[in-house]
């Protein structure tokens, strides 16, 4: 019942936002902006629906690999399995609902908690590498060609998304080399939560560097798995970061930005999104975008553009997991 009520409350929470943006984006020029979304080319908004989905089924290809088990999950189960994570990812804060969801989901093919948390530590592990080398890559080309020159306010954000990110790849690391760093990044980070006045669990928190530590033994052992995860997780979110070009061709816009404009703007964007503590980051994700974009797009193509990634990128990916995961609760029953 408290999972139920948390679901309930986050949703209504994240319908409360959304309307809110929905607003802000769609006052100033309604009626242009209908107009520009009642003029789609539709093959490519099609095409940029794809794009999310085959983003998401390589992700669950790369859990289906992990399993490595395919007589308990078969490849479109896992496809499944990320489909609701995305849910619970849209709906809780920090995308934190989705982890436990796919170890329950594990466990219901009768894998053991134990491995099935180990095996969802390892997806975390290869995505947060993927979006550390995107991000790299993306801040890297910025500095070379400077593609924002207007982007002030939103400097220190991206400075802190990519810092936090970052240093979330560096400890995941660090973790990997002994149980004693292990230990001691464990009790690091229980300190600074104490300070910071946060209720928490130690012995929560303790096991859950434990279970990073093995999962990274377990990736050194498969190391052609690594290289497979990482580099599979980065076609995943090239494929996320194009959508926005695609929507533009829709409109028949095949001026403003090119593809390496795209992808960096996309992964500044993503940057930023990683630590708005509110579910789906909604607010401060289409802030970042309409900042980021902005220096490419005029202002009525660049609200309209807006809407459909958003609803392409987050909503069909929530609206398609909740199908599942509510269809497959009644199966079950």
């Amino acid at each position: 019942m408290k999972i139920l009520d948390s679901i309930k409350k986050n949703t209504i929470l994240l319908l409360i936002i959304t309307l809110i943006v929905l607003y802000v984006i769609l006052k100033d020029d309604f009626f242009n902006i209908i107009n520009i979304l009642k003029n789609l080319d539709m093959k490519y908004i099609l095409l940029a629906i794809l794009f999310f989905f085959l983003s998401v089924s390589i992700k669950g290809y790369v859990n289906y690999k992990i399993t490595n088990d395919k007589d308990k999950v078969s490849l479109m189960e896992a496809i499944k399995h990320n489909l609701i994570a995305q849910f619970f990812n849209g709906i809780t804060p920090f995308s934190t609902g989705g982890q436990p969801m796919e170890v329950y989901m594990l466990t219901e093919h009768d894998i053991p908690v134990s491995k099935a948390t180990n095996q969802t530590v390892q997806s975390f592990i290869f995505y947060q590498i993927a979006l550390v080398i995107c991000g790299i890559l993306a801040v890297l080309y910025n500095i070379t060609f400077h593609i924002f020159p207007k982007i002030k306010l939103l400097k220190h954000l991206i400075l802190l998304g990519f810092f936090i990110n970052t240093a979330v790849a560096v400890v995941l690391i660090l973790i990997s080399y002994s149980k004693v760093i292990t230990k001691k990044i464990g009790d690091l980070v229980i300190k600074i939560l104490k300070k910071l006045k946060i209720k928490i669990n130690e012995e929560k928190i303790q096991k859950s560097f434990e279970e990073y530590y093995e999962g990274f033994q377990e990736i050194k052992s498969r190391r052609g798995l690594f290289v497979s995860g990482v580099v599979l997780n980065i076609a995943s979110l090239l494929l996320l970061y194009i959508i926005p070009l695609l929507i533009l061709y829709s409109m028949r816009d095949f001026y403003s930005i090119n593809v390496l404009e795209t992808l960096t703007a996309s992964a500044y964007v993503y940057i930023i999104g990683a630590f708005v503590p509110i579910p789906g980051a909604s607010g401060g994700i289409e802030y970042g975008f309409s900042q980021i974009y902005g220096n490419f797009i005029y202002f009525n193509k660049l609200s309209a553009t807006l809407l459909i990634w958003r609803f392409i990128t987050y909503f069909i990916g929530i609206i398609t997991g909740a199908i599942i995961f509510n269809t497959e609760k009644k199966e079950k029953r």
